[in-house]
Order: C-alpha cells, then structure tokens, then sequence
C-alpha cells in the first residue's frame, strides 16, 4: 500500500497500478448542492481514521437529542455462480439519545471504522441531518447547514478540496478484518479474537444491543428539512391527520412497508388493526395529492415496491373492505379485495361482516 495511505482504514486497498496514482490521494472534502434540492448538501470526505471520528463525532453532537444508527453489512457470502455480486444489508435502529448510542457503538468504534465490509451511520430524518461511513471508507454527509459542518470539518483538520480525488475512482479492494495478517491490523485490534473481529458477529450484538431491523435499499431515501416542513404543513391542514404533522414522514413511510410485510407473511392482527394499516396508506395518498415535484415523485419512487407487493397479495377483488360510512370517488387499490394471507382474528371478524358470503 502506497505510503500516502498508510493512516487509512486497513480494509481498504489499492490496486498496484492504481498505487502509481496514490499521490493524488489527500485528505480533503467537497459539496455540492444535492440534486433536485435547493436547500439541501451533500458532502463527501476522505479522511484517515482519526480524522473521520473528530468529525463523525463533532456532527453527531450538533444533532437533535435523538437519531438512528445506521449499520450496513453483507449478509450472504459470495458465490462464484451469482451472477450479480451481494450487496450488503441496510439495518435502522429505533430513534434514541444520540448519547446512548455513542455509547453503545463505542466499543465497536474500531472495528466499525477499519472493516471494509462493514458502513454504519446516524441519522434524523425529521432535521435533515445524516452521515454515513461506507464500507470503502468514504464519508458522506447531507445537511441543510452546510457552514456549520465546514467549520466542523475544518476542526477536524480536514481541509476542503474543490477537486477531491476519491479512491473509488480507482481500482481497490475493501477487505474484512479477518482478511487481513494480525501483524497488518491496527495495534488496538491485534489482540481481538478471530470471533471478535468477525463482522458478522459484532454486527449482529450491535443489531441485538440497538434493536435494530433491516431496511430495504428501496427504503432509504433523504428529505430535506424544507420538504418535511411541506409535509407537515398538508397534513396540518386536513382534520384527522393533524396529530401526525409531527411525525418524522419517512418513519411512517416505513411503517406502510412494515403494515405490507406483515400482511405478505401473515396478518395476525385484527379487522380494526387491518384497516388502521389502510388509513396509513390513505394519509399517504393525500400527501402525494397536495405536493408536487419533485418531492411527489420521490414519495411515489419509495412506495413503488410495498405497494406493488400489497397488490399481489390481495385476492377477491370483486369486493371492497372501505371504512363504515365512508364514501369515495377514488378506487384506492388497498381496498380493493383483502389480503391471502389473513390470520385467524381477520378472518374471524370478515366472516362476522359477511365479507365470504357469496
């Protein structure tokens, strides 16, 4: 490895003939506006590892008294036969104290920081804030307030670089820990057990310990502080759906891809529960009516997937499961029939309705 790099993350590696370039590798960072926003950057940083705490540390200070952690590790091994390559999995914790999580990753911290086939994160959704150190040992951020994390980043001497040159333009390899020769690894891992510096299973006890679930590649999406306050601003305004004017959006777009999952496997709740689902779809809809683009088609872009697999899973479609005493001049899909795979308490109540009689 190229001397340049030498106080990077050990999982990383350049390719011989991409050493010859290694010159051009320094620290730095840059921003742009990120696209289709005006209010909203996204910055990219190379760094070594010390670097990249001071910073990772210095944001997650100015954020909100809670966020999520983001961790994001490969699930599968690769098969010579796959013809695609595995892509890791996204894993979200429940919103907590910042505090409880920094500590609660702290032991990890270098293990996290050095393993090429690990990426973790923190995020807010409602404050538009998120960082994420990837798995090829870029950090990425995206803010609102881009001068205030210059500053952070500056502090953490790390210096902007309008013409930054990223190690993923050229050839590399990111290797896990137990890739690597012990005398290879940083001092502080040397003494770890090959069990310990498996990132399948620190992974999985920071999974465990945090309460975390996986998360769809399709599912993370960012909005930007400009767009949850337009958001917040339509759902004031239609009585029924002020109380979740509040709410972080992409929480309860992930509640609908839950709400889907569940009614995909087998819906254990019942006919009041079922249909609490449905008005969440419903609460959805009439956000997608009031915004425009290009906020309404990154929602659409979200819900594309859990909506298409909740249509698969409905059957009886000569049928309609609308509200009592509700009326609508629109045939929202997710009324139209019921799920196949009802549990026993929905099934139990749609016989009671008469929804199988013939």
């Amino acid at each position: 490895m190229a001397n340049i790099f030498a106080n990077f993350p050990v999982g990383l590696q350049l390719w011989p003939q991409a050493r010859r370039r290694a010159r051009g590798l320094k620290e730095g960072y840059n921003f742009s506006l990120l696209e289709n926003s005006s209010d909203t950057y996204h910055f990219s940083v190379l760094a070594n590892a010390a670097h990249v705490r001071k910073a990772f540390h210095a944001f997650a200070a100015s954020m909100p008294e809670e966020a999520f952690f983001i961790l994001e590790f490969y699930t599968t091994e690769p098969n010579t036969s796959d013809q695609e390559p595995p892509t890791p999995t996204i894993h979200y914790s429940p919103y907590m104290p910042v505090p409880e999580i920094i500590a609660a990753i702290e032991p990890y911290w270098d293990r996290l920081m050095h393993d090429g086939f690990v990426g973790f994160g923190l995020a807010n959704n409602r404050s538009s804030q998120e960082m994420f150190y990837s798995e090829e040992k870029v950090l990425t951020f995206f803010t609102d307030n881009h001068l205030r994390l210059t500053n952070q980043l500056s502090r953490a001497d790390i210096p902007h670089r309008a013409d930054l040159l990223l190690h993923t333009e050229l050839g590399h390899d990111h290797l896990s820990l137990l890739c690597l020769e012990r005398e290879n690894l940083p001092t502080c891992l040397q003494s770890f057990s090959d069990r310990d510096l498996d990132y399948a299973c620190f992974c999985r006890e920071l999974v465990d310990i945090l309460g975390m679930y996986p998360v769809e590649e399709s599912l993370s999406f960012f909005f930007s502080r400009k767009e949850q306050k337009q958001i917040e601003e339509i759902l004031c305004r239609h009585q029924g759906y002020e109380d979740f004017a509040d709410d972080d959006f992409g929480a309860l777009l992930l509640d609908w891809n839950d709400f889907v999952q569940e009614c995909c496997a087998s819906f254990e709740g019942d006919l009041w529960e079922y249909r609490m689902g449905l008005q969440l779809r419903d609460m959805l809809h009439h956000v997608l009516l009031a915004c425009e683009e290009p906020l309404k088609g990154r929602i659409l872009e979200v819900l594309k997937e859990p909506d298409e697999k909740f249509r698969q899973s409905l059957i009886d479609h000569r049928k309609r499961l609308d509200n009592p005493g509700t009326t609508s001049s629109e045939d929202h899909f997710w009324y139209n029939g019921v799920i196949r795979n009802a549990g026993h308490e929905l099934r139990r109540d749609l016989i009671r309705q008469g929804w199988y009689k013939p």
